[in-house]
């Protein structure tokens, strides 16, 4: 996978450590990397006072400096981390986007429409905000996928795909082609799969197979019950059963709304740390 370009989408909380590895690992296989520094900007505290429509708003005196500092202390870690990708001989990129939440998804996928994958910072984690606009970003607004849990220089050499006959799983599918072609093996996982023509066909999952035998992968295809059990603790289960290293699934392969609402089996990958886990829509 050389001269391929990696966003990383970080915050400025992101570790030294992490930020180098990263580097490092596109240093090694002649990667481009695209830093991306999410930041969540000042909330402006507006305090009212007197009874609408009579009343008032009052600014404190204080807030321009308050965005001041808040955007001078991101373009102080924008410089360190230029620093980190020139100690690391990477060849890369530093940006920086001090916003409200729901923009982050646009700062991301503007970033994303010319890089070849994307890897979330492990901390992002720690910013459910910052995380869910991330993969928004990634999912509905760029044409790539996105990496999280693990090190980026770690190399999947077993991979787990959930799949299950939809757009969504053949995107995901696509998206990570470069890594299962480097990988030992690939298994093909049907999680309670539907055996008919209109579904999933009558035996789910060799199609895609053959398809990545053709590009040199060791392919096995395997059908699995959930048992009743959430498909994303399934998917994770099975995972682990054969030894997978990363696992590439579709991401809301259902209504959007209806799983942000209710949970969902993305929902839920992205929130476990056990796995890594590649995610495309």
């Amino acid at each position: 996978m050389k001269r391929r370009t990696i966003l990383y989408v970080m915050t400025a909380d992101t570790p030294d450590s992490q930020i180098s590895d990263a580097a490092e690992a596109a240093a090694a296989d002649d990667n481009r990397l695209l830093c991306l520094i999410l930041g969540a900007a000042p909330v402006l505290p507006v305090y009212a006072y007197g009874v609408a429509p009579y009343g008032g708003m009052n600014i404190p005196d204080n807030w321009p400096e308050m965005v001041a500092e808040a955007k001078q202390a991101q373009q102080d870690r924008v410089q360190e981390v230029e620093a980190l990708l020139a100690r690391s001989n990477t060849s890369g990129d530093v940006q920086s986007a001090l916003c409200v939440s729901v923009d982050f998804k646009h700062h991301v996928s503007q970033v994303a429409r010319v890089a070849d994958e994307a890897y979330f910072a492990d901390n992002l984690s720690d910013t459910p905000e910052i995380l869910r606009e991330s993969a928004a970003g990634i999912l509905f607004h760029s044409p790539i996928g996105f990496r999280l849990n693990g090190s980026p220089s770690h190399s999947a050499k077993q991979i787990f795909v959930a799949w299950d006959s939809s757009n969504a799983a053949a995107a995901s599918v696509h998206a990570a082609l470069p890594l299962l072609k480097e990988a030992q093996e690939v298994v093909i996982g049907c999680i309670d799969p539907v055996m008919t023509a209109e579904r999933d066909g009558q035996d789910p999952g060799t199609d895609v197979a053959a398809w990545l035998s053709h590009h040199g992968c060791k392919v096995t295809v395997s059908q699995f019950p959930s048992g009743g059990l959430d498909v994303g603790q399934c998917i994770q289960d099975r995972a682990k059963e054969v030894g997978a290293d990363l696992v590439v699934m579709g991401a809301y392969g259902h209504a959007r709304m209806i799983q942000t609402v209710l949970g969902g089996t993305t929902r839920s990958m992205i929130e476990q740390k056990a796995l890594p886990v590649f995610l495309a829509h």
